[in-house]
């Protein structure tokens, strides 16, 4: 049987940086991988990040989404079936931020999906820097995300010291009480916080044995509802200074308050090529080799017209 990890976790919590190291863990072990990408939007800026892995040993793939619950369950199915045709001994799903866990293991029991597949690990990435407020949609996403983690893994652990490790995952706690889970998560016992630097083949073999929980909430219909939009902005050639002022313009604008996530590649004014991931905790950005030129722009309830401010989304 081909195992799957499920690496999931809210928006901008660092799962594409995680994979790179799980992935090499499973390379270096000799093991034949593939990369599955399931994104909500039209476009995955992310794999980028993980082309150096591509080899003879490991593939990827992508799905999209956006466009609705059964188009996007039809077109996992049939990736799923043309992957099981590869060799592959280990599938690595990384979906978006925006993602009914559920979903992967409703298809894990069909036929013929189960004569290949089996579930192996569902780790749940979380962002040590987690905002203190969040919507009840977005606390729902969180919670149904760690609901059947196997572990869940804590991103930026370096940057924020224990007691706001400790209050995290309190409001993790606190948002699955919200959709009804029973599960409780403890710093000491269910949560990595080894900052990812630091990570061995020892820990990664450990990780890799977290396995899965089967918990049970109540379901809330927030993917389908619309209320989770993704934004793009194509070709924005700027000063790299401008592309910050408009960053700190979205983040501080009270009318642009829904927004979680601008991440993307813009070539610059200056004939550079940059990688941007920010979040309104922190601003990243990096040099980097020629990609697609797009800005995305991630949230809820998104007001475009407020957006568009600063950015000409479509």
């Amino acid at each position: 049987m081909i195992r799957i990890d499920l690496i999931t976790g809210f928006l901008g919590s660092g799962k594409t940086t995680f994979i790179s190291s799980y992935a090499k863990h499973f390379l270096n072990e000799g093991k034949r991988i593939c990369i599955l990408e399931n994104d909500f939007g039209a476009i995955n800026v992310d794999r980028v990040l993980l082309q150096d892995l591509l080899g003879e040993n490991c593939g990827m793939e992508m799905i999209v989404g956006g466009d609705g619950l059964e188009a996007h369950q039809r077109r996992m199915r049939t990736k799923l079936i043309a992957m099981a045709m590869n060799g592959y001994e280990r599938i690595i799903v990384e979906p978006s931020g925006i993602f009914d866990v559920d979903e992967l293991f409703d298809l894990l029991y069909e036929d013929p999906i189960d004569r290949w597949y089996e579930m192996g690990n569902v780790l749940t990435i979380v962002d040590a820097g987690l905002p203190e407020e969040l919507s009840d949609e977005s606390d729902y996403l969180l919670a149904s995300q760690c609901a059947c983690a196997g572990r869940l893994i804590m991103s930026r652990t370096q940057l924020f010291d224990s007691q706001r490790q400790k209050h995290v995952i309190s409001h993790i706690n606190k948002a699955m009480e919200k959709i009804g889970s029973k599960r409780l998560f403890s710093l000491d016992t269910d949560v990595e916080t080894l900052s990812w630097d630091q990570f061995t083949g020892y820990d990664l073999r450990r990780i890799a044995d977290s396995g899965y929980v089967r918990d049970s909430y109540v379901k809330q219909p927030v993917i389908e509802s619309g209320h989770f939009l993704s934004l793009f902005c194509f070709y924005l050639e700027l000063p790299e200074s401008i592309l910050r002022e408009k960053i700190d313009g979205v983040f501080s604008d009270p009318a642009c308050s829904g927004v979680f996530r601008i991440k993307g590649y813009m070539h610059t004014s200056e004939g550079r090529w940059i990688q941007v991931n920010a979040t309104r905790e922190a601003v990243e950005i990096s040099d980097c080799a020629e990609a697609q030129d797009v800005i995305i722009i991630i949230g809820e309830a998104l007001n475009k017209n407020a957006v568009r401010k600063y950015f000409p989304v479509q």
